[in-house]
């Protein structure tokens, strides 16, 4: 546990601050999973930054991708975190990843792609249905950018259908759901460690 490592969590819940979010619970519970594993982090929720629409590392006047994107380049792990709307992700969700679009074309001194030897991992929480065709969009998506996947690397909570209890409002974090945290932590903060160490070949 020698090598230091950072992480970032973007909460994509579509609720500003200073509401309750279920999707910044989950990603404090991950947060908290990884510093047992010498991991230090924080929690950015995306919908309280004006992220403009677009594919460019920047887009203009107004803009505060830029800032968020320093965050990205500087954390070892990833932490994803959505809520579930009809079964998607939710549109703030697709923003953050249209952004990260613009990661496809940076590369390093050794010409490899920016993000190459960084890990995510996935947090998905809702009251219906869609939890891994969520998460398997999220990890197509930031494996292309570059990013590594540890073993069952997504944690996620499904309340029962049509019913208004959310993950916030639970009296105590369910067994399995503690167990996927620490799962995705342990496994998540050995990868980024092993790939801080001796990062993947130039050629």
């Amino acid at each position: 546990m020698s090598t230091p490592l950072t992480a970032l969590a973007i909460s994509c819940t579509l609720k500003p601050s200073p509401a309750e979010s279920s999707s910044d619970l989950l990603g404090e519970q991950i947060l908290e999973a990884l510093r047992e594993h010498g991991v230090t982090g924080e929690l950015v929720r995306a919908v309280d930054h004006a992220i403009s629409p677009g594919v460019e590392a920047d887009m203009g006047a107004g803009d505060a991708w830029p800032q968020l994107r320093e965050k990205v380049h500087a954390a070892d792990i990833l932490v994803f975190l959505t809520p579930t709307w009809m079964g998607q992700h939710s549109s703030v969700a697709q923003r953050v990843l249209e952004r990260l679009d613009a990661e496809l074309s940076e590369t390093d001194d050794a010409g490899r792609p920016i993000l190459f030897d960084k890990v995510a991992i996935a947090g998905i929480v809702g009251n219906e249905d869609g939890a891994h065709h969520i998460a398997a969009i999220l990890f197509q998506s930031l494996n292309d950018i570059g990013y590594s996947v540890p073993a069952q690397g997504s944690v996620y909570w499904n309340g029962e259908a049509m019913h208004t209890v959310d993950y916030k409002d639970l009296d105590e974090t369910p067994e399995k759901v503690a167990q996927a945290t620490a799962t995705a932590a342990r496994n998540a903060a050995h990868l980024a460690r092993l790939l801080a160490d001796d990062g993947y070949p130039t050629e």
